[in-house]
């Protein structure tokens, strides 16, 4: 897909990260080129240890890599300052993990709105924001119990707001239905892409499902370090 210059989001310029030292070394990323526009939805394959989980982190400004720059509209990230960057995160990135990591001592409601009031935002037009984000996910009945008290799915899907609550341009998601089974994952996905669409905001998704990534705009596959463009329907 030809990216216009104007639409870019993300973009990932000859990436290089490595574990170990000499001849234990390995090379994990290999010059990693990689786009993404505004409102595409990008699957990432790869088998375990392929170092899905690395990208995501650089690409999310988590990690810094060897060599290499992220940029973010525009703005090359690698050499900020640690203050810039997580600036850039709160502004601009959104995180959706395996496991929710929800604080369990707040509602969900609470564990929505506490991203935005960190960002600026007054107590009640966060949990106003909150409260439409957890009725589009069909949560709306349980804005005041706390993530025990909720089902997997249901987690997955506080997570969910949790990650769009400030209105990122990027969400970053590492395997976020992997630890669900086959049928409350396919629901929590077609939420988040529901959520996805409707806001027009880029994500990068890493999944190990075939049947998730076809349906995705884009697929790319890390492995032995390289980054390869695969057709969705040779999946």
């Amino acid at each position: 897909m030809a990216v216009g210059k104007k639409d870019l989001v993300l973009e990932l310029r000859q990436i290089v990260r490595g574990f170990g030292m000499g001849e234990t070394r390995i090379d994990v990323l290999k010059n990693i080129d990689f786009q993404m526009a505004r409102g595409e939805v990008v699957a990432l394959l790869g088998p375990s240890g392929s170092g899905k989980s690395t990208m995501l982190h650089i690409a999310g400004l988590l990690e810094k890599p060897e060599s290499g720059d992220v940029v973010i509209h525009g703005k090359a990230c690698t050499t900020m300052s640690d203050a810039q960057r997580t600036a850039v995160r709160r502004k601009e990135l959104g995180f959706v993990y395996q496991f929710h990591h929800l604080l369990p001592e707040f509602t969900a409601l609470e564990n929505i709105a506490l991203p935005q009031m960190i960002a600026g935002k007054a107590r009640r037009k966060a949990e106003e924001h909150a409260e439409q984000l957890l009725g589009e996910l069909g949560l709306g009945e349980r804005l005041a119990h706390q993530p025990m008290q909720i089902s997997g799915g249901e987690q997955q899907r506080v997570a969910i707001a949790r990650a769009l609550a400030n209105g990122p341009a990027v969400l970053l998601a590492d395997e976020p239905t992997g630890n669900l089974d086959l049928r409350t994952a396919q629901a929590v996905f077609e939420n988040l892409m529901a959520l996805v669409r409707g806001t027009g905001l880029a994500a990068l998704i890493a999944t190990h499902n075939f049947e998730l990534a076809r349906t995705m705009d884009r697929v790319v596959q890390l492995e032995d370090g390289s980054l390869s463009e695969v057709t969705p329907g040779a999946l």
